[in-house]
């Protein structure tokens, strides 16, 4: 895989890969920035909310799971000196539709987590990371939580 970014101007850049799509990062004022793209660690949280994303519901869909909304969200603390490293996160799946299946869920989670998600398999060796989760049934114009968990990985 090759990647890189491409000055523009101040802190601001273009960051592209293999795929050729762009992405713009940027800084804040308080370093010379301009508030026009994502911060390279914020770039972090969104790949391991899009690698586990990417891989639950191609899981989920093969279990042949009802889901009709699904969301990742990644929540990660950093330390307060420098470098502002990661030092844990919580990942929490969100997911709705209709008699979505738990254990379907959690065995998703972990394959995710242990087997397919390269992006979870590499920051699990700098930080923990829990992984919790969130089944709604959908019932159209409204939503109602069923099930919450937590799916911790067994060492």
């Amino acid at each position: 895989m090759e990647a890189k970014v491409i000055w523009s101007s101040g802190m601001s850049f273009t960051g592209t890969a293999d795929t050729g799509f762009e992405v713009p990062l940027g800084a804040d004022p308080s370093v010379g920035g301009t508030n026009d793209g994502f911060r390279p660690l914020e770039l972090l949280a969104v790949s391991l909310a899009g690698c586990t994303a990417m891989d639950v519901i191609s899981i989920l869909r093969k279990k042949q799971q009802r889901v009709t909304a699904f969301d990742v969200q990644v929540h990660a603390d950093q330390r307060t000196e420098h470098p502002h490293v990661f030092t844990q996160a919580v990942i929490t799946y969100h997911v709705s539709g209709h008699d979505v299946d738990e254990v379907a869920l959690t065995r998703a989670i972990e394959l995710s987590a242990t087997r397919y998600c390269p992006v979870q398999a590499m920051l699990t060796g700098a930080f923990p990371i829990n992984m919790d989760y969130e089944i709604f049934e959908d019932r159209g114009s409204s939503k109602e939580l069923v099930k919450k968990g937590t799916w911790t990985l067994k060492g």
